[in-house]
C-alpha cells in the first residue's frame, strides 16, 4: 500500500469516527478524494472489518466495533475502562442513571465505556462519540481538574453551541469551571442535550494530572437540582475510587 493511500485510508477513518452515520458523497467532500477513491478505500476497510455499511436506503458509513477495540488495544483507555468498570457498575446501580466515561482526544474527550439506565427514558452517547469539554459535565470535570494554561488553550478557540442551552462564553465557562473546581464535580444542565442533565467529576494519575471523567447522565426531570449534591457526591467517590484502582496499577 502506498503512502498516498495510508493517508486516505487513515483520512476516511478519521471522517466517519467524527461524523458517523456517513454517506459516500459526504466522505469524499470532507477528505478531498473522489468518490470512486474512497468508495475502494471503503471496500478495503469493510473487508478488514474496520468499517460497516448500513443496510438502510442512505447506506451510510460507520466505524465497526472493530475499529473501536484496536484503537482501545493501542492506548485509547482500555486499561482504564477494565479498571473502571467495576465503580461505575456501583455507581449505576446507586443512581439509576447511565454512566458514561470518557478520555482525552486532543481538545475535547471520547466516550469509550457506557452503562445504560434501566429506564425507557435515558441518555444515550455512542461508544466513540467526540464529546465538547465545554458543553459536557465530563469535558468540565476534566477542566476543573486541568491546569489553567490547558483551560485557556481550549477556551481560546471557537466554542461551539451543541445545543440551546450550551454556555460558549469563554468568561462564563470559566466561571462553571471555578465552580467545578470548588465544588468537586461538574454539573452540566442541558448544555450537551436538550432536556438532559448530567453531573460528572475527573479520573486523575498519581501526579494529579486528569487523565478521564465519569459522569451520569438523564432526563432533567429525574435529575433535578434537589438530587446534584447526593449524585455529585456519588460521581466523585466513584472517579477517586477508579483513581486510586489506576495509581494502584500502575
Amino acid at each position: 500500500m502506498s503512502t498516498q493511500s495510508v493517508k486516505t485510508a487513515i483520512q476516511v477513518i478519521e471522517t466517519i469516527s467524527l461524523h458517523q452515520p456517513i454517506g459516500l458523497s459526504d466522505i469524499a467532500k470532507r477528505t478531498g478524494g473522489s468518490k470512486a477513491t474512497v468508495l475502494r478505500m471503503l471496500a478495503t476497510l469493510k473487508e478488514m472489518n474496520w468499517v460497516q455499511q448500513s443496510d438502510t436506503r442512505d447506506a451510510a458509513w460507520s466505524l465497526s466495533f472493530h475499529a473501536y477495540a484496536v484503537t482501545a488495544r493501542a492506548g485509547l483507555g482500555v486499561d482504564l475502562r477494565d479498571i473502571a468498570i467495576g465503580p461505575m457498575n456501583g455507581l449505576q446501580l446507586d443512581t439509576r442513571e447511565t454512566v458514561h466515561l470518557c478520555v482525552p482526544d486532543g481538545k475535547s474527550l471520547v466516550v469509550i465505556e457506557r452503562l445504560d439506565t434501566p429506564h425507557v427514558l435515558r441518555a444515550f452517547l455512542a461508544l466513540g462519540t467526540p464529546i465538547p469539554l465545554h458543553a459536557s459535565a465530563t469535558g468540565l470535570a476534566f477542566l476543573g481538574a486541568s491546569a489553567d494554561e490547558f483551560v485557556r488553550d481550549v477556551l481560546a478557540g471557537p466554542l461551539e453551541g451543541v445545543s440551546e442551552q450550551t454556555v460558549t462564553d469563554p468568561e462564563s465557562v470559566w466561571k462553571l469551571v471555578r465552580e467545578t473546581r470548588e465544588r468537586g464535580y461538574a454539573i452540566n444542565e442541558e448544555g450537551l442535550s436538550s432536556g438532559i442533565t448530567s453531573l460528572g467529576a475527573p479520573i486523575v494519575n498519581s501526579a494529579g494530572v486528569p487523565v478521564g471523567s465519569v459522569s451520569i447522565s438523564g432526563p432533567s426531570s429525574r435529575i433535578e437540582p434537589a438530587k446534584y449534591e447526593e449524585y455529585g457526591t456519588a460521581v466523585v467517590r466513584t472517579a477517586g475510587e477508579i483513581s486510586a484502582l489506576l495509581r494502584g496499577s500502575r
